[in-house]
């Protein structure tokens, strides 16, 4: 891995575990982002994975007191689900579908709640959002925005969003570095950023996400859900844009 690749991992694994610990999403965006921009798709997927572990307990573990445990249980057995249906299929995106999935994401942001009316409190709701959510992040390697969907309806404080989103999505990432772990083992691990830079930057993102919860404290319900959609919606454009670029140069 080269020096300046090292260095936009590092930088990007405090920042973006801050962006997340503040508006409990966006930061994986951005994550996948750059790290598909310097790796190889599979591991990709899986240095995402692991950091987004990181970030997501950490921050799960520090909120742990706001944490809906049934929301999160019902959420596992959707999980659990489409992990195996996933490592069935044995599917691997292209880095042209990675960042046209990763444009069109953010777009859920956007779906009325009202219209949807789903809502995570509710026993199926939430096993539907184990399913699909953990799907797309198999797929795409984010699904932040399509969480929220089930999230945006609930009775949760700003608070209790950010810590039951972040338990939810310690699962998808654990599915997501398993199954694309298995097949980057078999393949002797080929490129994957040294030990020593992955160990560097999940305490980066440890960090980031401790930074972020002291921001969060300071900031209203409202600032929270408007500032939200519009950074995920401004970080979709720019992947759209990159989606557009590979098919043209291709």
């Amino acid at each position: 891995m080269s020096l300046p690749a090292a260095l936009a991992l590092l930088v990007a694994a405090f920042a973006t575990a801050l962006l997340s610990s503040v508006f409990g999403m966006a930061g994986g965006l951005v994550l996948m982002g750059v790290l598909a921009l310097i790796l190889p798709v599979q591991a990709a997927f899986v240095t995402h994975g692991v950091l987004q572990l990181a970030a997501n307990g950490g921050r799960a573990f520090l909120q742990r007191r706001h944490i809906r445990w049934k929301v999160l249980a019902g959420y596992a057995v959707g999980a659990f689900a489409a992990s195996g249906l996933v490592f069935f299929l044995a599917f691997s995106p292209s880095r042209v579908l990675l960042f046209l999935c990763l444009g069109l994401t953010p777009l859920l942001t956007w779906i009325p709640g009202d219209r949807l009316r789903l809502d995570a409190e509710r026993p199926f709701h939430a096993v539907l959002a184990g399913l699909s959510v953990t799907g797309l992040n198999l797929t795409a390697g984010v699904a932040g925005p399509l969480l929220d969907v089930f999230f945006v309806r609930t009775s949760m404080s700003r608070h209790a969003v950010v810590a039951t989103k972040a338990a939810t999505q310690v699962l998808a990432h654990l599915a997501k570095t398993v199954v694309y772990g298995a097949a980057l083992f078999r393949a002797g691990g080929e490129g994957m950023p040294p030990a020593w830079i992955l160990a560097l930057a999940l305490l980066l993102s440890l960090a980031g996400t401790r930074a972020g919860g002291l921001i969060l404290d300071r900031m209203s319900d409202d600032g929270f859900r408007r500032w939200t959609r519009w950074i995920v919606t401004g970080i979709g454009v720019f992947y759209l844009l990159e989606a557009a670029r590979l098919m043209l140069a291709a």
